[in-house]
């Protein structure tokens, strides 16, 4: 006898496709017997949680014109016009880091070519019409990044988990490293299941020369309407024969770095979360400050090692003025004497190179703070070789930027930013 459908399979026809699909089978066996997931849920690492601020002020701070303004850049963002030409050109240290803006990098390692959370869509969201839009171009277009041996996701959020992208790539012969129970979503948009590596905390998967290792971080999940806390989050280390680098993916500071040093490192660079922090959910994103320490405890008190920040300057997702960021890994670097860099999205660098991206490019486009901008001491700020005075920052001018408005409309042009 047929009965009818049950109200929850109707809401499952109904949802977006981007809110991806739920755990099942063998892959949520997996899941229930991680010795990450307990009470129903993912846990994260032990730590002492820090109490939160009143949303009911956040929600006032997000209303203020003042502060909104702050929070988006006053012109154009100068994006770096970088070709198949060159990234055809291989690394002569054997290690190129292209940020691609937000948390996506392109990392060249070793002869081979690993892409962290690659999101090219225009808005961070389930829906093509609502959510937070780019603030900039995506400074290469998919399809000029040549080929790709892995793909690495940190979470499934929608600043880290882009349906579009994914899909995109799913017509590649790319494979997909992601956290336990991620590859649910990646399946759903095409994806083969012989093409996902899924690992839970501190397992490891090879990709040619590559090991790439899936390590703790302090987080949470979910892309629908009800969270079901079903897929894990990490953060992820490669290792070549030559070179190691760290991704942090999102999370709050905790002590678990230090291990994930004494484990894997030191690093060669380390792609450090910076950005969207806020008082109102201080265990889950770092402020510049706390991933500069992330990154010490990372490298262990090795000499050496260069920091990335990531999660910054391309989606507005926190209270925080648009430059914070960027200004805040300054004055942190000169404070713990660390090595930086500040490429403009777009921009490859070597980090083993003598001179590596450090220019603040956001001061000319940013609005500009109360009292002005800090000085910038070329000889201390992490090694930086590279800088420019307030007066000689980027603007809107032909050879400086790439085209595209300060809300990410428009197409980018092939000029160059540097």
């Amino acid at each position: 006898m047929t009965g009818f459908p049950s109200p929850n399979s109707g809401l499952r026809a109904l949802r977006p496709a981007a809110f991806g699909a739920d755990p099942s089978g063998e892959r949520l066996a997996r899941i229930r017997r991680s010795p990450h997931f307990a009470d129903g849920v993912f846990q994260n690492p032990p730590g002492t949680p820090r109490p939160d601020g009143a949303m009911l002020e956040f929600a006032k701070s997000s209303l203020r014109k003042e502060d909104r303004v702050r929070r988006a850049p006053a012109g154009t963002v100068p994006v770096h016009a970088t070709t198949l030409a060159d990234l055809a050109k291989p690394p002569v240290s054997g290690l190129r880091l292209t940020w691609m803006g937000h948390s996506s990098v392109l990392t060249e390692i070793d002869g081979q070519r690993v892409l962290f959370d690659p999101v090219w869509g225009e808005r961070c969201s389930p829906f093509a019409f609502a959510g937070p839009k780019r603030l900039h171009p995506v400074p290469v277009p998919l399809a000029a990044l040549g080929p790709v041996d892995v793909v690495v996701i940190s979470h499934d959020h929608y600043d880290h988990l882009d349906m579009p992208t994914i899909k995109a790539l799913a017509g590649t012969d790319t494979l997909f490293a992601v956290p336990l129970g991620v590859g649910a979503h990646l399946e759903r948009w095409g994806v083969p299941a012989d093409r996902l590596r899924e690992l839970d905390w501190h397992e490891s998967t090879k990709v040619g020369g590559l090991t790439l290792t899936a390590t703790p971080a302090r987080h949470f999940c979910g892309r629908g309407l009800r969270n079901t806390q079903h897929t894990l989050w990490a953060s992820w280390v490669v290792a070549g024969a030559e070179h190691r680098v760290y991704h942090s993916g999102d999370t709050g500071y905790f002590e678990g770095f230090r291990d994930i040093g004494a484990d894997h490192g030191p690093f060669d660079a380390t792609m450090i979360q910076i950005g969207a922090y806020s008082e109102f959910w201080p265990d889950i994103h770092m402020t510049p400050e706390e991933g500069m320490r992330a990154h010490l405890d990372l490298q262990g008190g090795a000499d050496g090692g260069l920091m990335l920040p990531i999660h910054w300057g391309t989606f507005n997702l926190a209270a925080h003025a648009w430059s914070d960021p960027g200004e805040g890994t300054i004055a942190a670097a000169r404070k713990a004497d660390a090595r930086i860099a500040l490429p403009h999205p777009g921009e490859p660098f070597e980090p083993t190179a003598e001179t590596v991206p450090s220019e603040p490019w956001w001061r000319g486009v940013a609005v500009l703070p109360t009292g002005g901008w800090p000085a910038v001491d070329a000889s201390r700020t992490g090694d930086i070789t590279r800088t420019a005075d307030v007066d000689d920052a980027r603007t809107d001018t032909a050879g400086d930027i790439q085209g595209g408005t300060a809300d990410g409309s428009g197409e980018p042009k092939a000029v160059s930013a540097g």
